[in-house]
């Protein structure tokens, strides 16, 4: 390939400026052949996408169907990111972990307390049976107002004594660790969702705008471990504010994120693996257009250099 991983870590200490124009100018066969090694190269982690055409949550996957998924991804990543404990999601990790993958596995907290039960108790027996390394209890709760923080706060606690040999966060948006020191001090681990895009950043700056969001939540984080769980730019949809979706900025920011990423030595779970139509319903066309890979399994970017 004509374009190396190895120009960009040259920049590594001669200041943000020239980091920030790396990409510039460089033609859309150049950005591809980089993705392409980057992606080769192998990322951190990656946010598993369960469901194709046709399903939605509450359907029950098959175990062939997350095999095939998670052996795709397998050869890119050492991590793979889950976000529920029942209706088949509980088979993540245990094939994830079959194939030589670490897990960053969540119980997904809703309004639905009977659900909740089961995800918890899934979350910590996936756990005592050695399927994750990191437990997340909740995903945006929060956010959606879900639940309150005083209840946030007690099923977090429940995991972690129940696995306190084990990592135990929540993940949100960064700034609601700001907004929330209960509940920052009680998690082990910061995992925090950090997204320009919903934020309607113009894409000339959705770099900056996202190491800032990593930063609050690391200020916030007092020493603790930060991980971004999520980031990631649709390739297609409606635009948001000035942010626009399209193949190319997609492209722009995936790059972005893993080289930044590798400079600062910060983990990432990019979001996401393959697309997914059933996101349609609660984000618009856009919620569709997150993956990697497509809806059929086949890479979006960089095929000219396979």
């Amino acid at each position: 390939m004509s374009f190396r991983i190895e120009n960009y870590l040259s920049y590594k200490h001669t200041g943000s400026v020239l980091k920030e124009q790396f990409l510039e100018g460089k033609s859309e066969k150049d950005l591809e052949s980089l993705f392409v090694e980057i992606l080769y190269g192998g990322i951190h982690g990656i946010c598993f996408s369960l469901y194709e055409e046709g399903q939605k949550p509450g359907d029950v996957i098959p175990e062939a169907q997350i095999r095939r998924r998670l052996n795709i991804l397998r050869k890119y990543t050492g991590w793979v990111r889950s976000f529920s404990c029942i209706e088949g999601n509980e088979l993540i990790p245990v094939i994830a972990k079959e194939m030589g993958l670490k897990t960053l596995v969540g119980a997904w907290i809703s309004k639905d307390e009977e659900k909740n039960q089961k995800e918890i108790e899934g979350l910590i027996r996936l756990a005592k049976d050695g399927y994750i390394d990191i437990a997340a209890v909740g995903n945006e709760v929060l956010y959606r107002k879900d639940l309150s923080e005083e209840q946030l706060i007690d099923r977090i606690k429940l995991v972690k004594a129940a696995i306190p040999d084990i990592p135990v966060g929540y993940v949100d948006a960064y700034y609601e660790f700001s907004k929330r020191p209960a509940v920052t001090e009680v998690c082990d681990v910061i995992l925090s969702n950090c997204y320009p895009f919903w934020e309607g950043t113009d894409f000339d700056y959705s770099l900056a705008h996202m190491q800032m969001m990593y930063r609050q939540a690391a200020s916030a984080a007092s020493g603790k471990r930060v991980i971004i769980t999520e980031t990631g730019w649709p390739s297609k949809g409606e635009s948001l504010g000035k942010a626009a979706p399209s193949y190319l900025n997609a492209l722009r920011y995936f790059i972005n994120t893993q080289l930044w990423a590798l400079d600062e030595g910060i983990d990432v779970f990019y979001f996401s693996s393959f697309d997914e139509s059933w996101k349609v319903g609660a984000e618009g066309v856009v919620g569709a257009y997150w993956g990697l890979w497509d809806s059929k399994e086949k890479l979006k970017y960089g095929n000219g250099y396979l």
